[in-house]
């Protein structure tokens, strides 16, 4: 058979022990032919790529990032592209495409199958928000990120008595926020999943002064928004790809908590530090086990599926399973974490 590669969306660690699993099962195990496109979907539209072979993937499975590329396609440019693909890949003889990516590159990939081109996704994102798998790669990186730096922020918050508002990613889920926050031991939690209220988190966060305590840590999402009316927010705006562009949660935190506290108060934002480096061996794992799955759903002919990490088994669940709805943060787990406003 002859399989095509993309990565797309934003870059996650582990995506390049994805490819470097294809390749192997493919080649080593099945004698198949890869091609890697370049930059995702505009690879794919503009056929863009090159060959994957076992050397070609020598070295990779410790490297954060992708050795193909990653890009944003808008919308409207799938869709008038999908003729435009199945010409390429008839071109190029192609039995199969793997994309690996979240959210975005999903409904892409669910609106290529839709059109009748066999596709077998793999899901990844270090938000950790795709519905019907237990876990993506790139989450336990990105969450170990974040819990060495809230540790280390504790001791520059307390040697200077300060209300540290430190901002994970996560657009509109809190997973990151949550774990983190919990592993660190942070005083106060903000997830999109729950607006949060001003008056509770200066309440909670004064407390810890009038107990004595010398500094507070509060972790925020970045998607996080407070209760209408509460405070004033500037929620920002979106792209051209319809995503969020928001205007700095932590910022604003910071502000009104000093205002409101009498406490100096800095944003710090942990940003695409979360994204990037060496992926921790529980990631290497599951994108390995991902890519071996994949390339064996392609040889079923199982297409318009995904893999997913269900227990400790991966299964293959339908695509519009995956893009119908998020994994949000459920009720319970809020409870759990204590400090969850």
């Amino acid at each position: 058979m002859r399989i095509g590669v993309l990565t797309s969306g934003g870059d996650c660690p582990g995506l390049n022990a994805v490819i470097r699993s294809v390749v192997h099962r493919a080649v080593a195990d099945h004698g198949d032919e890869v091609i890697g496109f370049h930059d995702g979907w505009r690879g794919l539209l503009e056929a863009d790529y090159r060959k994957l072979d076992l050397d070609a993937v020598s070295g990779i499975l410790a490297r954060g990032g992708t050795v193909l590329g990653s890009s944003r396609v808008q919308p409207a440019h799938l869709v008038d592209g999908v003729e435009r693909a199945r010409g390429h890949l008839a071109e190029l003889g192609l039995d199969a495409v793997i994309p690996i990516g979240g959210e975005g590159t999903l409904k892409a990939a669910r609106l290529l199958s839709d059109a009748g081109l066999p596709v077998v996704g793999v899901p990844k994102t270090i938000d950790n928000d795709i519905a019907g798998t237990d876990v993506t790669f790139g989450f336990d990186t990105a969450v170990g990120v974040a819990t060495e730096a809230l540790d280390r922020l504790k001791t520059t918050a307390e040697s200077h008595q300060r209300v540290l508002i430190v901002e994970v990613m996560g657009r509109h889920t809190g997973w990151i926020a949550l774990h983190s926050g919990m592993a660190a031991g942070a005083h106060a939690i903000v997830v999109p999943e729950r607006p949060f209220d001003i008056d509770e988190l200066t309440a909670l966060v004064g407390k810890r002064f009038q107990a004595g305590k010398k500094f507070a840590i509060v972790v925020v999402a970045e998607g996080a928004k407070p209760r209408a009316g509460s405070m004033e927010f500037d929620a920002g705006g979106k792209d051209v790809y319809g995503h969020e562009r928001f205007a700095g949660v932590a910022r604003q935190l910071s502000v009104e908590l000093e205002r409101r506290l009498g406490k100096e108060a800095r944003p710090v934002i942990l940003g695409h530090v979360q994204r990037g480096g060496t992926p921790t061996p529980y990631d290497r794992v599951l994108a390995t086990r991902f890519g071996w799955h994949a390339v064996e759903a392609v040889h079923r002919r199982e297409f318009g599926r995904i893999t997913a990490l269900r227990g400790t088994e991966i299964a293959l669940i339908p695509i519009a399973e995956a893009v119908d709805s998020l994994k949000t943060v459920p009720p319970h787990r809020y409870a759990e974490a204590e400090t969850v406003l």
